[in-house]
């Protein structure tokens, strides 16, 4: 499989150096589509997983509807904690009037370098057809959050 869901490693020492700011008014983050199996715009596969250290476009969805390469901006679920874990998530993000098929995604720092963040796996195709594509965020809290550190 070319997409694996993983926190990406890269992220996780950039965490450690200051580089990504989740806090309000802190950096933007966005989320890109990528197909698998050659549905990209470039017509070659994703390769995401934990290595994946930026944004690329090799493997990402054609432009659709309110889809355009790069992706959408991400609304951010402030920083909290709950016992020992601190988290942040983000707010559900949908694309309209869009055909889309989808295996994954990566989320990104937009401002940032678009450094790489997480790579989600959806485990199976997803489609829209002239429609809204929606990618549901987990529930913010310190079992769920998309971001977890305990």
């Amino acid at each position: 499989m070319a997409i694996a869901q993983a926190m990406c490693t890269s992220f996780k020492q950039e965490l450690m150096l200051g580089t990504h700011n989740f806090a309000t008014g802190g950096n933007a983050f966005k989320l890109a589509l990528y197909a698998e199996g050659g549905g990209g715009k470039s017509s070659t596969t994703a390769t995401l997983g934990a290595a994946t250290t930026a944004y690329t476009t090799t493997g990402e969805i054609a432009d659709s509807g309110s889809y355009a390469a790069g992706g959408g901006t991400l609304t951010k679920v402030a920083p909290a904690t709950s016992g020992t874990t601190a988290f942040t998530d983000f707010a559900d993000i949908s694309f309209t009037t869009a055909t889309i098929t989808a295996m994954g995604a990566l989320i990104y720092n937009d401002t940032n370098g678009d450094k790489a963040v997480a790579v989600l796996d959806f485990s199976s195709n997803k489609t829209s057809t002239s429609g809204t594509f929606t990618v549901q965020f987990p529930t913010a809290d310190a079992s769920n959050a998309i971001i977890r550190i305990a």
